[in-house]
C-alpha cells in the first residue's frame, strides 16, 4: 500500500513524524510531501498569485513553498510516479473539530485527496490547553492512530467523502475507545484580535487564540472528546442545503 503524508504545520513539525512512526506500521511504501512552512487555518486555499518551488529533503520526502492542497496537488501531479492508495494528513498540533474543519489545512488536505478520488484521512490531537507549542503530547495519537487507520483503510468510502479524526488529550491507556460521531459546532467568542505596533509605529492586527465554549451536542464529535473517546467523523463535500431549494426557486420563478 503506497501513503501519502502530509501536514499544515510544515515539514519539519513533530506531528509529521508522529505520523510517519503510525504510517510505517502500515506500510513501507511511504511518500512525505508538505508545506515548507507552518500552514495553520490555510483552509482549502491555492496558491495563484507566485510561483511554488519544491525542495528534496531525502527519499519520497519533499516541502512545497504553500499551502497543504498545493503540497497534495503537486504530489499527485508532479513528484510521486504513481498515485498513493491512501493520504494521511497530520497529526495536526491541536483540534479540528465542529466547525474547525472549515478553517483547517490538515482537513483540506484530506479534501483535496478525496476530489482526487483517494481514500483520505485527517488526524488531529488535541491539546489540553492553547499556547502549547511544540511541548504538545502526542501519545494518544502514536499508541491509538494505527488501529484507526487499520479499521478504515479497507472499507469503501463513499465519492468525495473523508475521515476526520481527533485524539483526546490524554494518556493514550486513558482513553476509553474510538467513537464514530457527527460533527458538531463550537460556540465560539468571537474578537480574539491582538492589536500592536511594528518597530517603526506601523498598526498591527494579530489573530490570537481565545477560549471557545464548547457546547457538544449529542453523538458530536465534541461530545465524544470531551467524554474521553477518540472521535472519528465522515466529511462529505456536497454543501447543499436541499431544504431551502424549492423556497429559494420560488423567489426566482418567472
Amino acid at each position: 500500500m503506497r501513503i501519502l503524508l502530509t501536514n499544515d504545520d510544515g515539514v519539519h513539525a513533530p506531528g509529521l513524524k508522529v505520523l510517519e512512526s503510525i504510517a510505517r506500521q502500515l506500510s513501507d511504501d511511504i511518500w512525505i510531501v508538505a508545506p515548507a512552512e507552518e500552514q495553520s487555518g490555510a483552509g482549502h486555499s491555492l496558491t495563484l498569485s507566485h510561483p511554488l518551488r519544491v525542495r528534496k529533503h531525502g527519499e519520497r520526502h519533499f516541502s512545497v513553498t504553500g499551502t497543504p492542497t498545493d503540497a497534495v496537488m503537486l504530489a499527485l501531479g508532479e513528484i510521486m510516479d504513481e498515485k498513493p492508495d491512501l493520504i494521511l494528513s497530520g497529526v495536526n498540533r491541536g483540534a479540528n473539530l465542529g466547525d474547525d474543519v472549515t478553517y483547517s489545512g490538515t482537513v483540506s488536505a484530506a479534501v483535496e485527496g478525496s476530489l482526487a478520488g483517494i481514500r483520505s484521512i485527517a488526524l488531529s490531537q488535541v491539546t489540553a490547553r492553547e499556547n502549547m507549542g511544540n511541548a504538545v503530547p502526542f501519545a494518544a495519537a502514536e499508541h491509538w492512530g494505527a488501529d484507526v487507520i487499520r479499521k478504515l483503510v479497507d472499507m469503501p468510502f463513499a465519492k468525495r467523502t473523508l475521515i476526520n479524526v481527533n485524539f483526546p488529550a490524554l494518556a493514550a491507556a486513558d482513553v476509553k475507545g474510538i467513537r464514530v460521531a457527527r460533527q458538531g459546532f463550537h460556540d465560539y467568542s468571537r474578537g480574539s484580535i491582538v492589536k500592536g505596533r511594528d518597530p517603526r509605529g506601523f498598526r498591527y492586527y494579530w489573530f490570537g487564540l481565545q477560549a471557545v465554549e464548547h457546547t457538544p451536542g449529542r453523538e458530536s464529535d465534541l461530545e465524544a472528546i470531551a467524554d474521553g473517546y477518540i472521535a472519528v467523523t465522515p466529511l462529505h463535500l456536497e454543501l447543499t442545503h436541499y431544504p431551502s431549494m424549492d423556497a429559494l426557486a420560488e423567489r426566482f420563478a418567472d
